[in-house]
């Protein structure tokens, strides 16, 4: 995979860019779950950096880039992958705390599963940096860096209109008048992200809902209806599966889906095209929003498939990691550029948020091949080198 993992030195500004959520799907590239070390000079300490899965590229490549930026700024890095299971992460992290870690780094599968560990951490004097996924139910949590995950679920559900006609891609007021059946997707409920995604979306939607111009012929409006268990893509498969056989057997047409993950889209599509509803969206098939730039999703909006997806650089937010562990760890407080959204139930998190941008067919150069997140080989393809 071509990534360019660039670390930033401590106490840099980094720049407001472009990501999120995190499951499994398709295309994804493959490596044998459990645990993986590397390591610097050591002269600035050991971090303990603990990711979800490695079924995820998204996850992968988040783990790799924080490692190699620790490493460059000369931590030793103790990287574990914990596919996806509560009980193996939570003694990954534990092992980190035994081992002497000077400080930790979490993407966490289930944000209210690890108050020991961080009761723990607190009692050694270790700083917790949430990574992505909030970590609830704890004030033993220092820090959160992330994207501005309202904004990603606004783009969602921007991309969307778009693709229906209602909006144009500049946000002006589009030509189509509807109405549109649409369906909602949202990720995992123990995520903390899957409800600033699905609040952004929804805000951005209700209007069109209430004037009639959107309507959701299954009824499934709520998060707990919508809502997809780790974001796996054989669930999302699973459900619009049922949904095309319980509200569109009837010929009732559907135009479009709310997909907050692409590896969900690429299982809801999977599950449209088996109905016959076209092979592209020039052949019928409804618009199908994403997120994350997973390669073998930006093929399919390069192949007129899938209608969008949001990119959000994680390269930018590793580097935005190893600047707040540098700074925990030099005993300075690290910067925040947001002390108000991020509330996990015991205390406001300080937080860093990184914008994202929306990829549509016409923007995958100028956005994720100019940048050098893909090749245009990788794209071409649909997998990554």
């Amino acid at each position: 995979m071509i990534r360019r993992y660039t670390a930033i030195a401590a106490g840099a500004t980094l720049a407001l860019s472009l990501a999120a959520c995190g499951g499994e799907g398709a295309g994804s590239s493959s490596a044998d779950e459990g645990s993986e070390s590397g390591g610097g000079g050591g002269e600035g300490g050991t971090v303990g950096v603990a990711m979800p899965t490695q079924t995820s590229e998204r996850w992968i490549a988040d783990g790799n880039a924080v490692e190699a930026g620790l490493t460059e700024a000369g931590y030793d890095v103790d990287l574990q992958f914990a596919n996806d299971d509560i009980p193996t992460q939570s003694q990954q992290i534990d092992q980190m705390i035994t081992n002497g870690a000077d400080a930790l780094v979490i993407a966490a599968i289930d944000g209210t599963a690890l108050s020991s560990q961080l009761d723990a951490a607190a009692a050694a004097g270790i700083p917790v940096i949430s990574y992505d996924r909030l970590i609830r139910d704890s004030e033993n949590v220092d820090f959160y860096v992330t994207f501005d995950n309202y904004n990603v679920g606004v783009q969602q559900a921007t991309a969307l209109l778009v693709g229906l006609g209602l909006l144009n891609e500049d946000g002006s007021e589009g030509d189509a008048e509807g109405p549109f059946n649409v369906e909602l997707f949202a990720g995992s409920l123990d995520d903390n992200n899957a409800h600033f995604f699905w609040d952004g979306a929804m805000d951005t939607l209700q209007p069109f809902m209430d004037d009639g111009t959107l309507e959701v012929p299954s009824g499934q409006t709520d998060i707990e209806q919508a809502a997809t268990l780790r974001w796996q893509q054989e669930t999302a498969q699973r459900r619009m599966e049922d949904l095309l056989t319980s509200t569109y057997s009837d010929g009732t047409e559907l135009h479009g889906v709310l997909s907050p993950y692409d590896g969900l889209s690429r299982g809801i599509i999977t599950a449209l095209r088996n109905d016959g509803m076209g092979d592209t969206i020039e052949d019928g098939l409804p618009i199908v929003s994403g997120q994350d730039a997973e390669i073998a999703s930006v093929k399919l909006i390069a192949d007129g498939v899938q209608h969008s997806t949001i990119f959000k650089d994680t390269r930018k937010l590793a580097d935005q990691a190893v600047v707040t562990v540098e700074a925990y760890m030099a005993g300075e407080e690290a910067e925040a550029n947001d002390t108000e959204s991020y509330d996990n139930g015991v205390k406001v998190v300080p937080s860093f948020l990184l914008e994202s941008d929306i990829v549509y067919q016409d923007n995958i150069t100028e956005l994720l091949i100019d940048s050098e997140y893909w090749t245009q080989e990788e794209v071409d393809s649909g997998v990554a080198e």
